[in-house]
């Protein structure tokens, strides 16, 4: 069976574009050549900054021949009709096949179709897939009308197995398919020719291409710690970057430099995303002193200086861009030093949303939110409106204008420099947060209180204007917001009612007063809805935590579901109960006595809810369960009011073995009305008993 190996080799493809780009290439290919009936083995795909690679192992020699049988129109059916179903089936008239069908005679062709070479498919294949290639981007040159994402020089596809090597013939737009590639732009241009993807590997590598993305960053990491440990540095770990440099180089080549005394004090984080953004450089740290001292290139090529001149080059560029970061730095911390205040009025030319108003109009509404939020999480009242107030100041900063994901970060330093107090400065950088299911959660209870206020400031008011998420569109990222506010919550057990006093009902007010008046009957659906998308948020985030949706809509339904945390311990206690045999055999012993009341409740026309009475019990089994229940009353009901579910679902358990008794040893539809309606009683007493703990009707059996 041969091997294929495709090689497309062009100028300088973009790094981010790399890996999808290999990607693409494998599916596209090998879904062309099993859809002709090529199968294989294995496939893996490759990227360097000039080529796009695909080794395909194990494929058919040829295509088997294959059989085909199509059902065609009724004999008898219009001739156009027969015309079309001759053509679409390559047959004529003559080969056709009447058959007896349920609905007549019908025609029927036999379409056989005889095996292909593997380099004819191949080459139709690839053709195809170079012709209508899905780059983000791509361009024209020359003369040709083929576009690729940069001038596409050559096509490399060959097929190899124990008899040798053969070239697929194929040519796209004058580019004919050959076995030839090339080295190192610098250190090995000239020609390879190749005869398997082993072969290609080896030479690529004599020729100083790594062709390996993954092999190439665990060379310049490798490399790059290495010359960091060496003089007790370390390099700050980065895997995007990682990623981005390793699809910029072909043969990578590590080089520490220095940076200049002068810049040293500046913000580590100003030092790496600076350099990170412009340069590509890695940032190198002192891990005594946590600051940023050296930094780590990759370059392209080896040099006969060992990279001195290119570190020459890279040092004096860097000293330009971190002396504009020294320049808004030292002018940002003057103007912090003096008024911070005056960062926050310029924001009012600022606009947030058109319905909405200006960043100062907003900052106003989370800062009196925040206040209401701060007795709730701990937080002194006067700090966390304080922290509000400034927590968005550093949008108006240089730096951040320069560097926009440092705001939060850079707003925390120059509150520290207006003097202002460390739980109001902290509460600058970390209010942002959590920006995704794996960001840190701020603990300190003013963050807390400033990071809630920010969120529900976003969500009410995007709701209040009908700016509601749809389908995968969430271009203001209310998703991300309300999950923010979930784990605010959950993670520091803040015990709120989102619907209540201190969070949607200050928000929506703040809102309606800045946007609209709004009647009370829309605010309360207005908050109804927002409600319900936090609690499918919180679905979607308990699912991942093994809680199931039905479990979870057991929980919704009881009172206080707007208690996040609350609702969350309910849920947790109900999960853990029913992984249990006594939970499992409690909700069927449940759902059986809810059904059997259920259907007598319709079929009598009345309500079986009270009046059941021992006195009127015929059997032991009906006697034991009066008494358990009487005795799970006494237990369930004062843990219910302390929140203990854990407790209130060890008093339901007790209740297994009495219901399953008396569903085995009694009749419920007795031929006597008294005992009837005193049993069905009695089963509403289960029923009353069980939802007073979560609604078990919703959960699945």
């Amino acid at each position: 069976m041969p091997d294929l190996l495709i090689e497309l080799f062009s100028e300088e493809i973009p790094a981010r574009m790399q890996t999808r780009a290999a990607a693409d290439l494998k599916k596209l290919v090998t879904d062309g050549l099993v859809e002709a009936g090529l199968t294989y083995a294995s496939a893996g795909a490759f990227s360097t900054p000039r080529r796009l690679a695909l080794s395909v192992e194990g494929l058919l020699a040829e295509s088997p021949d294959t059989v085909e049988e199509r059902k065609g129109p009724k004999v008898g059916a219009p001739e156009k009709a027969l015309e079309g179903f001759l053509r679409g089936a390559g047959v004529s008239k003559d080969d056709l096949e009447i058959r007896d069908d349920k609905k007549g005679q019908v025609y029927y062709a036999t379409i056989k179709k005889p095996g292909r070479p593997a380099a004819e498919i191949i080459a139709e294949v690839l053709e195809a897939t170079i012709r209508k290639f899905p780059w983000p981007k791509s361009m024209r040159w020359g003369a040709g009308s083929l576009k690729w994402v940069r001038p596409l020089h050559s096509i490399l596809c060959v097929l190899s197995d124990e008899a040798g090597a053969t070239v697929v013939p194929l040519e796209v737009d004058g580019i004919a398919a050959g076995d030839e590639t090339r080295g190192h732009r610098f250190m090995a241009p000239d020609a390879i020719k190749v005869t398997s993807f082993d072969d290609y590997v080896v030479k690529l590598k004599a020729a100083k291409v790594v062709l390996s993305a993954e092999e190439r960053a665990e060379h310049i990491w490798a490399d790059a710690t290495n010359a960091a440990f060496a003089q007790g540095l370390e390099v700050v770990e980065d895997k995007g970057l990682l990623a981005e440099v390793a699809g910029l180089v072909e043969w990578p080549v590590v080089l520490m430099g220095d940076i200049a005394e002068d810049f040293l004090e500046l913000p580590p984080e100003v030092l790496q995303t600076s350099m990170k953004e412009h340069q590509k450089f890695f940032s190198v740290r002192d891990p005594k002193s946590g600051g940023i001292v050296k930094f780590v290139t990759v370059a392209n090529r080896e040099t006969a200086d060992n990279g001195a001149t290119i570190l020459a080059g890279n040092q004096k560029v860097l000293f330009a861009r971190l002396s504009d970061a020294k320049f808004f730095w030292e002018n940002d911390l003057r103007v912090a030093k003096s008024d911070i205040s005056q960062w926050t009025k310029a924001l009012e030319n600022v606009t947030f949303h058109n319905k909405l108003g200006s960043q100062t109009a907003r900052i106003e509404r989370i800062a009196q939110l925040a206040r209401e939020i701060a007795p709730v999480v701990g937080a002194d009242a006067d700090q966390a409106e304080q922290a509000a107030r400034v927590a968005k100041a550093d949008l108006s900063s240089e730096m951040v204008y320069e560097f926009p994901e440092l705001q939060g970060l850079m707003g925390r330093y120059y509150a520290e420099a207006a003097g202002l107090p460390k739980a109001v400065a902290a509460a600058c950088e970390a209010h942002y947060s959590p920006l995704g299911p794996s960001d840190t959660v701020p603990t300190e209870p003013v963050s807390v209180a400033v990071a809630m206020a920010d969120k529900l400031d976003t969500l009410t008011g995007f709701w209040a204007i009908d700016e509601k998420p749809t389908g995968s569109k969430d271009p203001f990222a209310l998703r991300r917001a309300a999950l923010g506010v979930i784990r605010l919550v959950l993670e520091n057990d803040v015990r709120i009612n989102l619907a209540g006093a201190n969070a949607f009902e200050p928000a929506f007010a703040a809102v309606n007063a800045a946007v609209a008046e709004a009647s009370e009957q829309e605010v309360s659906e207005v908050n109804a809805n927002l409600l319900s998308f936090f609690h499918d948020r919180l679905k979607t985030y308990l699912k991942d935590q093994g809680i199931r949706f039905d479990v979870i809509d057991a929980c919704l339904a009881m009172p206080g579901n707007d208690d996040l945390s609350l609702l969350v311990k309910r849920a947790t206690a109900l999960s853990d109960f029913l992984k249990t045999d006594d939970g499992e055999n409690l909700l069927q012993g449940f759902k059986r006595a809810a059904n059997i009341l259920a259907q007598a409740e319709e079929k009598d026309g009345v309500e079986y809810s009270y009046g059941a009475d021992v006195k009127y019990a015929e059997t032991d089994e009906e006697r034991a369960l009066f008494a358990a229940l009487d005795a799970a009353e006494k237990d369930i009901a004062p843990a219910m009011e302390k929140e203990d579910f854990v407790a209130a679902m060890g008093a339901m358990a007790s209740l297994r073995a009495p219901i399953d008794a008396f569903f085995e040893a009694v009749q419920v539809n007795a031929d006597s009305q008294v005992v009837r309606r005193n049993r069905l009683n009695l089963l509403s007493r289960i029923r009353t008993l069980c939802l007073s703990v979560a609604d078990l009707s919703k959960v699945e059996s």
